[in-house]
């Protein structure tokens, strides 16, 4: 484990593994935040989280401001959270800490290509082992509301997929 590295709780943990989309927010050198929906997976032997950087239609990866971002300043967040209209099942997980590009070639790009493709089918075909993956190590996280899925008595069940 990286040295100030957090660790989910059993519950976080659980939580992150049912959703499906999270939020990750960079910051620019200048102070501009930005924030986007990603895709993501969560590597429970590392402790880290990995969101791909998917084949684009326009332009180049490297001009995407959350990369820009992340070189500059080396820093992210990514917020997980579950939405519900009784608000008594409302919870999110927030993920502070470093962000790193890791390229291609390495072992723990490999390990996230695999983690990412078996939590999300699209990414099958798509040619991920060619572009970088960003990966988040928690040095804080926070959480709140009813993390584990509501019952089944409210008339709708969450199962992972």
């Amino acid at each position: 484990m990286a040295v100030g590295m957090v660790r989910l709780s059993q519950a976080e943990q659980a939580f992150v593994e049912v959703q499906r989309i999270g939020h990750l927010a960079t910051v620019s050198r200048a102070g501009e935040p930005t924030v986007v929906p990603v895709c993501y997976a969560y590597d429970a032997a590392s402790g880290r989280f990995y969101t791909p950087i998917d084949e684009k239609p326009k332009g180049s990866w490297e001009q995407l401001a959350r990369v820009r971002n992340i070189r500059h300043t080396g820093q992210a967040a990514l917020v997980i959270d579950r939405y519900d209209e009784d608000w008594s099942r409302l919870a999110w997980v927030l993920v502070r800490g470093p962000a790193e590009l890791v390229m291609p070639g390495s072992a723990s790009h490999q390990q996230a290509i695999t983690l990412l493709r078996a939590r999300y089918p699209q990414y099958a075909t798509m040619q991920l082992e060619a572009l970088p993956v960003i990966a988040l190590t928690p040095r804080h996280v926070r959480s709140w509301g009813q993390l584990t899925p509501p019952s089944e008595e409210h008339g709708r069940a969450y199962t992972r997929p």
